[in-house]
């Protein structure tokens, strides 16, 4: 049987494997949501260890964070963005909507890998604590959206633009290539005039020069983060300045131009956790606040009819 130890939450004691980095909200996550095989997106740990080293920045720079502290998890974080410990981020996707395991996953593993480092036990929680000095200034309704933007915004400017771009030039090639070809064009399923087959393929061409550009321009709000917000957008629980000089870190270790979303309440509810906020979106036919000011009198109606069917 596989050796275990004790780690504790503010539900009680959980056992986990000895070996593991993980802890009690990671295990908790296991044993009750372990459905299917899709695992969390391995780019997303990468973003993670960017995010809570950008934090950890932040927070030793507004005197929040000790010296000690700081230099250990920056220590891990540069591991996990080394692609060491890929292993102890084991969750699947589905869990709770606002992605809380796998934020405390990412806490628990730099805790315990900041304890092997100092030489204390696994889950003492010392000199780190996942929550007090990990997570601190954060909430997973910030962390977790603000860590599929980095995901997005690196893998699309590291991965998908370049491979775009290289299949742009390669029909560029073509179309030079071809410009003494010529054949028939065709519209409506009929032939119809000539033209080369150089200038049909610069249609192509001209798409995926398109299609950077709209890239590129979509970019613009997957760069703006929801840190400092915290669980609903008012950024209760945070230090002033924390969501910028965070967002500078991130940009900093990104070379990507991110930044704080001045309006937090809609990104904190991207996080889709139930109660923790109200996103405003209006259905065919829904009744908006905006239409009971202007004609009380006539949503009243559909409004009641919505109760009663509720009420059946």
């Amino acid at each position: 049987m596989a050796e275990i130890r004790k780690e504790t939450d503010s539900l009680g004691e959980v056992n986990v494997p000895a070996d593991k980095l993980w802890g009690a909200q990671t295990q908790r996550s296991l044993e009750h949501f372990s459905i299917g095989k899709d695992l969390i997106p391995r780019e997303m740990i990468t973003a993670y260890g960017t995010l809570k080293k950008a934090a950890a920045n932040a927070n030793y720079a507004g005197k929040r964070l000790d010296d000690k502290r700081h230099k250990l998890i920056v220590q891990v974080c540069d591991e996990i963005l080394a692609g060491q410990h890929h292993d102890m981020f084991p969750l699947h996707v589905w869990m709770t909507g606002s992605g809380t395991q796998f934020n405390m996953n990412v806490n628990e593993v730099i805790s315990n890998r900041c304890c092997q480092i100092a030489g204390t036990p696994l889950g003492s929680k010392t000199p780190v604590h996942p929550n007090d000095h990990v997570n601190m200034a954060q909430s997973s309704n910030d962390s977790f959206p603000s860590a599929m933007n980095i995901a997005a915004a690196v893998n699309v400017k590291q991965r998908l633009i370049p491979t775009v771009k290289q299949l742009h030039d390669a029909i560029a090639v073509k179309v030079k290539e071809w410009d003494d070809v010529i054949k028939i064009g065709r519209t409506h399923m009929q032939d119809a005039t000539p033209l080369t087959l150089g200038q049909e393929w610069s249609g192509y061409e001209g798409m995926l020069a398109d299609d950077l550009d709209r890239i590129e321009d979509a970019l613009k709000g997957v760069y703006r983060l929801a840190l400092g917000g915290t669980a609903v957008g008012t950024g209760i629980n945070s230090a002033p300045g924390f969501g910028e000089a965070a967002a500078a870190e991130i940009a900093k270790l990104t070379g990507l131009p991110f930044a704080r979303r001045a309006e937090q309440v809609h990104r904190a509810g991207s996080s889709r956790r139930s109660g923790s906020t109200f996103r405003h979106t209006t259905y065919p036919g829904s009744v908006t606040l905006q239409d009971r000011q202007r004609h009380p009198a006539d949503v009243l109606r559909p409004a009641r009819g919505l109760r009663r069917a509720a009420d059946s």
